[in-house]
């Protein structure tokens, strides 16, 4: 659907080790990304080098490092139910074979603690699939600035629509 063009990991890797934390800068107002949603405690956002449709990022608004230890129970339940809202308005709004919910960074570069939500479109080949799926390496998705903002505004509405507790459909 969307070409890809080169990804420059070694900028990456030398901007995220070397420069501010990019979350406290987006929290900031100083790293426009395409806002979905923001409450007191986290805010969720397009990332804005996708190698899928729809990746999105979850963070804290508070520099936390560690994905549990820098949470009470209760923050980290917060968070994790922010990430199952999130998620489900991305199957609604993206096609989705597999949602990818993982935690990435390191003490190195990128130690603000976020979630990576990542949908995998239906068709892709298993070879393919899974970590391959969110290789750098492959290139990212050139999604124009006007298609970005249009998705972030569908998930948005999705989210929306969920309500704010989003619990799942009852089995009964």
């Amino acid at each position: 659907m969307f070409e890809r063009y080169p990804f420059d990991s070694e900028a990456y890797k030398k901007r995220v080790k070397e420069g501010p934390c990019f979350i406290c800068e987006l929290v900031a107002g100083n790293n426009p990304h395409h806002m979905i949603y923001e409450d007191q405690t986290a805010v969720v956002f397009l990332t804005k080098h996708p190698v899928l449709y729809g990746y999105v990022l979850v963070a804290p608004r508070d520099h936390r490092e560690q994905a549990t230890g820098d949470f009470t129970l209760e923050e980290y339940l917060q968070l994790q139910r922010l990430i199952y809202r999130v998620a489900e308005a991305l199957r609604q709004v993206v096609p989705t074979e597999r949602l990818y919910i993982l935690t990435l960074g390191s003490q190195q570069g990128n130690r603000h603690v976020h979630w990576h939500l990542a949908p995998l479109p239906p068709g892709v080949p298993y070879e393919q699939q899974q970590t391959v799926a969110l290789e750098h390496s492959r290139g990212v998705l050139a999604i124009p600035d006007d298609e970005k903002a249009s998705l972030a505004h569908s998930i948005r509405q999705a989210m929306e629509r969920l309500g704010p507790s989003s619990a799942p459909p009852s089995s009964n």
